[in-house]
């Protein structure tokens, strides 16, 4: 066999060896979900102490009321990146969090006169990295962040609420974290991904910091699958600085 015709099949048996890699780290991951499955309630059922674990797929949130009434679109309607809506007592925020989404809502945000606005959010998540930018955008600029009744908060959304000068729930707002992929090149497998990973994680935990949350919020992200989301009761919203802790009567 001539020179080219042997580098070109080293080349190839290179390709293969690299694509079989690929394949059965892809296979390694999906294996077990597909023998396993979830056995996690669904997001619709309520959460307790203990039981805080809900399956969770973006595209099958499901229909939720307004105070008003109004059906909500299921995840699936929503937008695929945030809707940026002007409303009476601020701006809300809903839908998938896209890359490119924290320079639209800069921009945005440098129309607006008043400084002293409210951010409401309805996100079920998406770009860990753009959800920091915004959070890191709304702290420097002293917006509040707060969702209302009904309204969730998943995700890479929590890193959104973590941003604002003061943080509120109306009751029966769900505000839920779980893994995250960090945008890393999804062309690798796992095993050369898993710098990347651990400066993600890395980044979060300093942003967190940088926020005043505790980052013991982690500890609950770490463990819960991407598949899965873990729902924060409002002990733990308190207990690690996302909403302020009520003032003692009297």
């Amino acid at each position: 066999m001539s020179g080219p015709r042997r580098w070109l099949a080293a080349v190839l048996a290179a390709e293969i060896a690299l694509g079989a890699l690929l394949f059965s780290g892809d296979l390694s991951r999906a294996l077990p979900r597909i023998a396993w499955p979830s056995t996690a309630p669904q997001l619709t059922e309520p959460a307790r102490p203990g039981d805080q674990t809900r399956r969770f797929r973006p595209d099958q949130l499901p229909v939720r009321q307004r105070p008003d009434g109004t059906p909500l679109p299921d995840t699936a309607d929503m937008p695929e990146r945030l809707q940026i809506e002007a409303v009476e007592d601020g701006l809300h925020l809903w839908g998938r969090i896209a890359p490119g989404d924290a320079a639209r809502l800069a921009e945005r945000l440098e129309r607006r006169d008043e400084a002293d606005i409210t951010i409401w959010l309805d996100s079920p998540g998406g770009s860990v990295t753009d959800a920091l930018k915004i959070g890191r955008a709304l702290r420097a600029g002293g917006f509040d962040t707060a969702m209302r009744t009904g309204a969730v908060c998943l995700s890479a959304c929590p890193y959104i609420l973590a941003g604002g000068a003061t943080r509120r729930l109306e009751d029966g707002a769900m505000v839920g974290v779980h893994q995250h992929y960090f945008d890393q090149n999804v062309a690798l497998p796992a095993i050369f991904a898993v710098e990347d990973i651990q400066r993600g994680q890395a980044e979060v935990m300093g942003y967190l910091i940088e926020m005043g949350i505790d980052p013991a919020l982690m500890r609950h992200a770490l463990a819960t699958p991407p598949d899965e989301i873990y729902l924060l009761l409002p002990e733990e919203l308190e207990r690690y600085g996302i909403v302020e802790t009520p003032a003692p009567a009297g």
